[in-house]
């Protein structure tokens, strides 16, 4: 930091430095950001319409606010952006436990030093990195972890009476004067907790164990909650709910588009390894299309919520895949194919709470059923006229009637998860009418795209029940319907 910024309170006092507080910072920094059109929370996608506004709205009120929302709704990432609201560096009375502003210092420390050294008083300036701080509320968070409590060590050593506020060791929330103050998962926090935190939302103070000693705080707190904690693990006490000024509702991405930003924006697939990995937009889509049917199927408990994370290690896992084989076959590229959203059934089965319906079912079959049911509608958004999601009816797909035939004249695909690119294709390509059907519909434009497009229309086609498909460890068989079926009814030789 430069050293022409001034060093003590005289300095301070001649540069002509005004304090205002840590809420009139942040609405005085937002205006300007709106005024010249920068971006206010960068990474913070699909919210542009719905919940910035409202944060935005909060801010330039000078209200504490709530975000209310599911699990993986970016609501501790948002709460961290706040601080890019705050100045660069603000001054403090160097050494000062809370941050005292040199010229209206709050602790006994400041107060004395200030009293003493009058325009002498050495000036630190504070990082705006250092201003923000959070707290995760578990059960076991006490009132000495946020406000404080008496030190009877520090008491006894200094012979200082208790009722002295110097005895004070002071916990996270006074520590954050004049800052911003997070507390993530709020309903955790024990009811005589949260009553602890009462007076600092109305009256701005803190007192320690009923001594006379107030504390004055300049703070602006916001804090996350999920909505399933109300009823599963604890709630917001009214008083406290009362004094929060604004509650914001987060949501899920809205749009395929704006989940496979975010996504894209979050997972890890430029691996640098041995082999280049290729990823289809319509896998993209068929990733995140997963989390859309988890968030609206009746295997699923939907007041959990299915997280932004599941998508992004899914994807993650897809590519991994992938990557796994091309270093298997000694590939120097490998393009992620359909089965391989099948091989990431693990990034799913961890990440969704199953109601009692889908408990019966099995959390392995679900996941792989919410795959099969990303792929069918994807499938028929592109290829039914007029397509209304929800309605569960067999469509004809002329188009495809030569696949079709294909297999009912006795012919079968296999694909394997770890078979070489060569081998891929080739099987694929044996099917009539396949490839220029690929080309044509799926518009493909990137030749690595093909293969994988072709065995999108194929998992279509069983989706939709018109062909089937068995399934033997990492090797799949399409075959006929109705020879399947038949198969299955022929008794084994005695």
């Amino acid at each position: 930091m430069s050293q022409s910024l001034p060093q003590t309170l005289g300095e301070l006092r001649r540069s002509g430095y005004r304090t205002v507080s840590v809420k009139e910072e942040m609405r005085r920094n937002l205006a300007r950001r709106l005024r010249a059109g920068q971006q206010v929370f960068p990474g913070i996608i699909g919210y542009d319409d719905t919940v910035l506004p409202q944060i935005q709205n909060a801010i330039l009120s000078r209200h504490d606010f709530l975000l209310l929302g599911l699990r993986g709704q970016a609501k501790t990432r948002i709460v961290r952006a706040l601080v890019n609201l705050l100045d660069d560096f603000i001054p403090v009375v160097a050494g000062s436990p809370l941050n005292d502003d040199p010229f209206h210092p709050v602790s006994k420390m400041a107060r004395l030093l200030v009293a003493e050294r009058g325009d002498d008083t050495p000036i630190e300036w504070l990082p705006r990195e250092r201003r923000y701080h959070e707290k995760l509320a578990t059960p076991d968070v006490t009132i000495a972890d946020l406000i404080g409590d008496v030190d009877p060590i520090k008491a006894m050593a200094r012979r200082l009476d208790f009722s002295d506020e110097e005895v004070i060791h002071y916990g996270i929330i006074p520590r954050s004067n004049r800052g911003i103050f997070a507390i993530n998962e709020l309903p955790d926090l024990q009811p005589r907790i949260q009553v602890g935190l009462l007076n600092i939302m109305e009256e701005k103070d803190i007192q320690i164990r009923g001594f006379p000693v107030r504390i004055p705080l300049d703070i602006c707190i916001v804090y996350t909650a999920n909505p399933e904690d109300y009823t599963n693990r604890g709630n917001i006490i009214t008083p406290l709910k009362d004094r929060i000024d604004a509650q914001i509702l987060t949501h899920y991405p809205e749009t395929i588009e704006d989940a496979v930003r975010i996504t894209a924006q979050e997972a890890w697939t430029q691996r640098n390894g041995d082999a280049e990995i290729h990823v289809p937009a319509f896998i993209k889509e068929l990733v995140e299309r997963t989390a859309f049917e988890a968030r609206k199927s009746d295997y699923v408990d939907r007041n959990s919520g299915v997280s932004a994370r599941m998508p992004i290690s899914m994807l993650e896992t897809v590519v991994s895949s992938a990557e796994r084989r091309a270093l298997l076959n000694g590939d120097p590229a490998a393009v992620v194919r359909v089965i391989d959203l099948f091989e990431a059934i693990p990034a799913i089965t961890g990440k969704i709470e199953l109601v009692y319906k889908g408990e019966q079912e099995g959390i392995a079959n679900v996941a792989q059923f919410l795959v099969g049911k990303a792929i069918k509608e994807a499938f028929n958004r592109r290829f039914v006229p007029n397509y209304r999601p929800g309605r569960e009816q067999k469509y004809n797909f002329p188009k495809f009637q030569q696949i079709v035939n294909w297999f009912e004249n006795g012919n079968t695909l296999d694909i394997a998860t770890n078979a070489p690119e060569a081998d891929y294709r080739r099987s694929l390509a044996a099917v009539d009418g396949l490839e220029s059907l690929a080309r044509h519909e799926m518009k493909v434009e990137d030749p690595r795209d093909l293969a994988p497009a072709m065995e999108f229309l194929i998992e279509g086609l069983h989706q939709n029940f018109l062909i089937t498909k068995v399934l033997v460890g990492t090797r799949v068989t399409y075959t006929d319907t109705v020879s399947h079926m038949m198969g299955q009814m022929e008794e084994p030789d005695a």
